[in-house]
C-alpha cells in the first residue's frame, strides 16, 4: 500500500508550535497549493491544506518557516476523527510531513537561513536534461 504526498505551495500563517503532555514537538501551518487550472473569472484557486511535524522536524521548521514562503513538503495524508466539545462528531484531513524543503528565505534581510537539506529533496528543483549521454546505458 502506498500513502505519499508531495505539495508545494506558500504557508497563509506562521507556524504554530506546541508539545503534547509527553513533551513531543508538534508544529501546525498551512500550505496554500494552487490549482493548476482557472475558474470562469480567470482566476486561480487554492487549496489550503493543513500540516503537521513532529518531533525534531517540527522544532527545524519552527525556526525558519514563516508565512508566505513558498515549502515543499512530502509526507503522508492522516485522516482521524473526533468528538468536539459540543457532542459532535468531527474528521479532520492533514498531511504528517515527513520532510520539509524551504524554497524561499525571508526577503527582510532576516540572517537566520537554514543549512543545506539532508533528505532525500536533494536534487528537487534541480533541472534534469534527460538527452545526457551518461544516462544513455539505462536499461529501459
Amino acid at each position: 500500500m502506498l500513502n505519499k504526498v508531495i505539495l508545494i505551495g506558500r504557508l497563509t500563517r506562521d507556524p504554530e508550535l506546541s508539545y503534547t503532555t509527553s513533551g513531543i514537538a508538534r508544529l501546525k501551518f498551512t500550505l496554500a497549493v494552487d490549482r493548476n487550472y482557472t475558474n470562469q473569472q480567470g482566476e486561480r484557486t487554492a487549496d489550503f491544506i493543513n500540516i503537521v511535524c513532529w518531533r525534531q522536524l517540527a522544532e527545524h521548521c519552527n525556526k525558519y518557516l514563516r508565512k508566505g514562503l513558498m515549502t515543499a513538503v512530502v509526507g503522508r495524508l492522516e485522516i482521524r476523527s473526533f468528538e468536539g466539545t459540543d457532542g459532535q462528531r468531527r474528521t479532520i484531513a492533514e498531511v504528517a510531513a515527513d520532510e520539509v524543503r524551504f524554497l524561499e528565505w525571508p526577503k527582510d534581510g532576516a540572517t537566520n537561513t537554514p543549512p543545506e537539506p539532508k533528505n532525500n529533496f536533494e536534487d528537487f528543483g534541480r533541472e534534469i536534461n534527460l538527452n545526457d549521454d551518461e544516462d544513455n546505458d539505462l536499461p529501459f
